[in-house]
């Protein structure tokens, strides 16, 4: 029997692939309830190979979609509880229009809900996958945490963000896993490693509301991305706090229940209250126990011994790193900006404190003798004491992102700061711009291991000389053995001894002549040798490789330019310092 043949655009793009249009009307849902599926299920558009045959013959770029992907959308239940949300708000309208208040009133009670737990773990199988995808949903229940209730935000959504995201920065204080922190426009950068997985989030700086007037941003979308992420974060706490062995929720030590679940109507009284449960400690299980260092082999599978090596280093710089404050008591005026330093300093083994009459949650007075560091952002204090540094705030992020306590003469108060450099930029590349600071911190770092170069290369030079005088002390001896023994033996042919001194001259060891080679011969071999290279690369690569060639030279030139205009930036500097000197000579003169 012949097999029937194909109609076009029933197999192939044609058939892989559906429009927007043909998704709705085949899962017989709205626009809006489609994207809320869509977001709640990770399902997102598609871009196909070739876009006129996936669209069956149509030029016009529409939206397109798996078909695979809209099969799986079929099988949810949460269609069923959308489809129960229509016919619940159809009821309440016509109970209210009918005046039935009672029906309402039941109605409203007993309003449908959309169960997402499933879908949490369908989308993340194992823990480490939903640590790997908490970059976005950290930033985003940051962001709405700091909003009020408005027309698309619901009241609850912010105040569960807020609840979860103090409970994310105590479980990071806790367990000392931060690793890096950059201040920008936008906010504060945090990098946290977690499980083995690095988590990067922003938090927004704390400014009053100011809605926009234009709607640039459409807050049904994101509020149905953060109705996703609550849930998937509530899980992930839940796993990180008993990671510790820590009591879920948190429970604090200081402060009390009254405290915790009042509810405050002012925006200020409720961030002093919650940098203030950041600087308390959390209550733990009584079979708790501490965990244990982790220990690198000292054997490697890998034919690259180096890498053992940075691993090792690596691990003591991290080890170091977590005990950075310990030990230090830090103290903040009330114009420094006090959740992210509380949060950065307690990472790390420090204690913080602040002015008990202006906020809550105080642990000790500015009068502590045993006050180590105050962290000042005015030029001048009133009343100083000897027995502390009065240090900027940028010298706790620069300090985190040096992995050392900087030295603190550049960050005194009324001091010029040093620029904040980023620390997630790659410095490793050759081609980009590396500012003069960055150059001068590595420099110091390369110094300290020229010493230790130097200093091993002078051990084995001894050891060179050492060796060379036993051997020559070795030779006088047998010299002498052998003159003894033909004395005693008596007359020996002239012509051996000839001949063993002849074969002595030639096993002498004589002073080679350095060869000097021309440096302009040897970077043409090179050039040469880096064409031979060039030629060799595939065909079906080259195109990359031109791509990667261009890349580096515009590198190279945005970091000419950036090292010009830094140049230029500093002798303007320099004439201006000259001018006020010169300034300052007259006025004393006068």
């Amino acid at each position: 029997m012949v097999a029937k043949r194909k109609k076009k655009y029933e197999s192939g793009e044609g058939a892989q692939y559906i429009t927007r249009k043909g998704a709705l009307k085949k899962l017989q849902l709205n626009l809006k309830d489609f994207r809320k599926l869509c977001i709640l299920k990770g399902v997102y558009p598609r871009e196909p190979r070739n876009r006129k045959r996936a669209q069956k013959g149509e030029t016009s770029i529409k939206t397109l979609y798996h078909m695979k992907d809209i099969q799986f959308l079929m099988h949810e239940p949460l269609i069923w509880k959308m489809r129960d949300y229509h016919v619940f708000t159809h009821r309440v309208k016509r109970a209210k229009a009918l005046q039935d208040f009672e029906l309402m009133n039941r109605l409203l009670k007993n309003h449908p809900t959309l169960q997402l737990d499933h879908i949490v773990k369908e989308r993340y199988p194992t823990f480490v996958d939903a640590i790997r995808d908490l970059d976005d949903c950290l930033t985003l229940c940051f962001l709405f945490s700091t909003f009020p209730s408005l027309k698309h935000v619901p009241r609850e959504h912010s105040l569960m963000c807020r609840r979860l995201t103090v409970e994310f920065l105590h479980y990071v204080i806790e367990a000392r896993a931060l690793r890096k922190v950059f201040i920008s426009i936008k906010g504060y950068y945090y990098q946290a490693e977690i499980k083995g997985q690095t988590v990067t989030w922003i938090v927004p700086h704390h400014f009053s509301f100011k809605p926009h007037e234009k709607n640039e941003v459409d807050f049904s979308v994101m509020s149905h991305f953060v109705e996703f992420y609550i849930i998937m974060l509530g899980f992930v706490n839940f796993r990180l706090y008993h990671s510790l062995n820590l009591i879920y929720p948190p429970k604090f030590s200081d402060l009390t229940v009254e405290e915790i679940d009042k509810t405050l109507a002012d925006e200020e009284a409720y961030v002093a209250e919650r940098v203030a449960s950041l600087n308390t400690n959390l209550i733990k299980n009584k079979t708790f126990t501490e965990e244990e260092e982790v220990i690198v082999d000292q054997f490697s599978l890998s034919e690259d011994p180096t890498k053992l090596d940075l691993a090792r280093k690596e691990m003591e710089e991290i080890s170091n790193l977590k005990k950075l404050f310990e030990g230090l008591k830090f103290f903040i005026n009330r114009e420094v900006p006090r959740e992210p330093l509380t949060f950065i300093i307690r990472s790390f083994g420090g204690q913080v404190s602040w002015d008990k009459l202006l906020f809550v949650g105080a642990t000790y007075p500015e009068s502590d003798e045993t006050i180590t560091h105050q962290v000042v952002d005015r030029p001048s204090v009133d009343k100083q004491f000897l027995s502390r540094y009065y240090v900027q705030p940028q010298w706790v992020f620069d300090s985190l992102n040096a992995r050392k306590l900087l030295p603190v003469e550049n960050y005194l108060m009324g001091c010029v700061l040093p620029p904040h450099l980023s620390p997630f930029t790659e410095t490793l590349q050759s081609d980009g711009y590396i500012p003069p600071e960055q150059k001068a911190l590595e420099g110091e770092e390369d110094a300290a291991e020229a010493e230790e170069e130097s200093e091993s290369e002078e051990e084995a030079d001894e050891t060179k000389v050492d060796d060379e005088e036993e051997d020559d002390d070795d030779d006088e001896k047998e010299e002498s053995e052998e003159e003894e023994e033909e004395k005693g033996i008596g007359v020996i042919d002239e012509e051996k001894a000839n001949e063993r001194k002849e074969k002595k001259k030639k096993m002498a060891i004589k002073v080679g002549e350095i060869a000097k080679e021309s440096p302009f011969s040897k970077k043409r071999e090179e050039r040469q040798q880096y064409r031979l290279r060039e030629k060799m690369v595939i065909r079906k690569h080259r195109g990359l490789y031109r791509s990667m060639i261009a890349g580096r030279a515009e590198r190279r030139k945005e970091a000419w330019l950036l090292s010009k205009k830094r140049k230029r930036i500093d002798e303007e500097k320099k004439a201006e310092r000259k001018a006020l000197k010169k300034a300052n000579k007259s006025e004393e003169k006068t």
